[in-house]
């Protein structure tokens, strides 16, 4: 069979779908950020989460974001029977799998962006 240019970018299509599949869990604006301080300090709660992304990020967003990346298999939620409740997120193996790449980029971002 020939190469031919539709071959060539259908080969090039399917390799970019694991790129695909980890923008779609990591592309929501807050989830890099998220993800980068439960790595950072290990345990976050809700109320720490928002205060080190800022201002900028919703309550209703950030639950939003946090459940995404529990159902997406990226961070664990313990949930305490206290009052008032009380809520841990950790990472889950397949995150801190990330927690390298994280590093590179924000490494690569001070280098070329600062």
């Amino acid at each position: 069979m020939t190469d031919n240019k539709f071959s060539r970018s259908q080969s090039l299509m399917a390799s970019c779908v694991p790129m695909t599949t980890l923008q779609s869990i990591l592309g929501g604006k807050w989830k890099i950020l998220i993800v980068w301080y439960i790595a950072v300090y290990k345990v976050q709660r809700f109320g720490e989460l928002q205060r080190r992304i800022g201002d900028e990020i919703t309550k209703s967003t950030l639950t939003k974001q946090l459940r995404e990346l529990e159902n997406d298999g990226w961070i664990n939620r313990r949930i305490y029977q206290e009052i008032p409740p009380k809520v841990e997120y950790t990472l889950t193996e397949l995150a801190e799998s990330f927690v390298p790449i994280l590093e590179q980029m924000k490494e690569w971002s001070e280098t070329h962006l600062m």
